[in-house]
């Protein structure tokens, strides 16, 4: 007979970092555009498309030491490839996700439009700040999109409402309409 445990909070939270890491994982490789067959062939074989992808979804522990070999491959920091400290963690009782907006950058310096030069000098100088120079994709943390909003004397929604007309967005954004 086996003894039931009680529901274990700690546990919840740990999926949930798991997630939050795969997620990064999975946006560091994307930024790269690496597929996860990509992966095992740029490493010779060293990093397997099935081991890659189960810590993307979140189904597979790494290891500090593994991480710390994955940024290296990904020529990015450690600190790249965790969570942002502000992520909620789904599952531990935290609020649901809010919307993730990624912005094309090569669009974004694509614009004609009058208005889009702030959006441009936005998104370079956050490129700056972040140092990172060279992707081609740009996060829009939810302070940045607030921020930018003001600049544009808008609500957020209607931001975001422009920046899928001016067809900024990345496919990794993630449009949330509020709607439990």
């Amino acid at each position: 007979m086996t003894e039931k445990l009680p529901h274990d909070d700690g546990a919840a939270e740990s999926e949930g970092y798991a997630k939050a890491l795969g997620a990064r994982l999975r946006a560091i490789r994307m930024q790269q555009h690496l597929s996860l067959h990509g992966v095992e062939r740029k490493s010779n074989g060293k990093w397997k498309a099935v081991v890659v992808g189960s810590y993307e979804r979140g189904d597979r522990a790494v290891s500090v030491q593994r991480l710390s070999e994955l940024a290296d491959f990904y020529s990015v920091s450690v600190s790249d490839l965790l969570p942002p400290e502000d992520t909620p963690f789904p599952g531990a009782g935290s609020p649901p996700p809010l919307s993730r907006i990624v912005l094309n950058l090569d669009r974004v310096q694509a614009l004609t439009d009058p208005g889009a030069a702030m959006l441009q000098r936005f998104g370079a100088s956050i490129q700056r700040q972040r140092g990172d120079i060279g992707n081609r994709t740009l996060t829009v943390r939810q302070d940045d999109l607030r921020s930018l909003a003001l600049m544009y004397d808008m609500t957020i929604e209607g931001l975001t409402e422009r920046l899928v007309r001016w067809q900024v967005l990345a496919p990794e954004s993630v449009i949330l309409d509020g709607e439990p």
